[in-house]
């Protein structure tokens, strides 16, 4: 690595709710955060923001009245990339953004084309408000940022994507500082019928409906959530909460849409690729991608015991927080910066393992999206 590279701010939404103490309080215990999802073709579970993060949403989209007609994917990314440069000093013009989203504006597209499969007059916002560059700009509109600002969509490893981009501007001195994350407000009906054409979506009735990283699982067990992450990245340790020493990334040809092979090649070459640039070969902890797949679920640990000679402890927080899509890769970042902080590790009620009598000082991180694309950063403790 050409400079060394940190985390020095982060904020997130989620069903974990908005801030650090409740997030941190939802860690520790093993409590589920999903909720009936009923509409006229189907009743399922999802993970929607709790009523005190809502709020804080419906706040920000009325302090502006250019703010009221923004999807709530963006109104997340705003408020995350608000509480994630909170305290933080930055110059406007060396600046950079990319914080992108799987589906992007996925409830304001529906409910515009509603109008148009109705005959209804559009509105001249339908275009800008849907467009998936919408969520970068913003949010560089709302903080006075100058520099550079991207959205992207790589699927489920879009934010872990972002990490990346910012490295290579990081690095070749083109910003000083980069917001990254991903944002995704998926619970729509047809967002979730997607899914279940896929045969993806949980259909369990039980107190844990996910069933991420159950090796045993008998169906799938997937269960969409909202959320959004956004993380700060610099080349400066002030105020450092990790310091990222290892960046892997890798594509493998795949048989079907939504297919990786049985021990996910993809990450093997990700997860060796960031150990590599660490100069490591064991980490305390990784945190997988896990979406709660009977065939994803099992590729992933495949990988890791192909990669690792004596395997990590592993976890996941997709039975708690249900699957972001584009976020989800950050909010498994910010379960890896609670752990580094607090030194403690969150265990996956699924995945049995003898816990570590040592605090925890390094996380391997994961995410992989339809399309065979791996992505796998590995965050330290900071040696300041």
């Amino acid at each position: 690595m050409k400079h060394p590279i940190y985390i020095n701010g982060f904020g997130s939404i989620s069903a974990l709710g908005h801030d650090r103490e409740t997030i941190l309080k939802n860690y520790r215990t093993d409590t589920t955060h999903f909720t009936g999802l009923d509409w006229a073709k189907t009743s399922v579970f999802g993970a929607s923001l709790p009523e005190a993060s809502s709020e804080e949403i419906q706040k920000l989209a009325q302090e502006n009245p250019r703010y009221k007609d923004l999807d709530k994917s963006v109104l997340m990314a705003m408020f995350t990339a608000r509480k994630a440069i909170s305290g933080l000093s930055f110059e406007p013009e060396s600046t950079g953004i990319n914080i992108g989203s799987s589906r992007g504006a996925t409830a304001l597209f529906e409910a515009y084309y509603k109008k148009f499969l109705e005959g209804k007059t559009l509105s001249p916002l339908t275009s800008p408000t849907t467009t998936l560059g919408n969520i970068s700009s913003w949010v560089a509109q709302d903080l006075g940022v100058e520099g550079p600002n991207i959205s992207h969509s790589i699927t489920c490893s879009t934010a872990l994507h972002a990490m990346l981009n910012a490295k290579a501007w990081l690095e070749a001195d083109m910003c000083d500082l980069f917001l990254v994350g991903g944002s995704e407000a998926p619970l729509t009906e047809f967002t979730v019928a997607q899914m279940q054409a896929l045969k993806l979506y949980s259909r369990l009735d039980t107190n844990f409906p996910c069933e991420s990283l159950k090796l045993d699982k008998l169906q799938n067990s997937l269960i969409l959530g909202e959320g959004s992450a956004t993380a700060v990245m610099s080349r400066s340790s002030e105020q450092a909460l990790a310091q990222i020493t290892g960046f892997g990334y890798a594509t493998e040809q795949i048989t079907h849409n939504i297919s990786i092979s049985s021990d996910a090649e993809c990450f093997q070459k990700s997860m060796k690729m960031a150990l590599q640039e660490a100069g490591k070969t064991r980490v305390d902890a990784v945190v997988l991608h896990a979406p709660g797949t009977k065939k994803g679920d099992q590729a992933e640990v495949n990988a890791i015991q192909n990669t690792f000679q004596e395997v990590p402890l592993l976890t996941t927080n997709k039975w708690k927080l249900g699957h972001t899509f584009g976020a989800s890769g950050m909010l498994n970042i910010e379960m890896a910066l609670l752990m580094l902080n607090t030194g403690e590790f969150y265990e996956n009620p699924f995945y049995k393992q003898p816990l570590p009598s040592e605090p925890v000082t390094s996380v391997l991180v994961n995410a992989v999206g339809f399309g065979g694309n791996a992505v796998s950063i590995l965050l330290e403790t900071p040696n300041l």
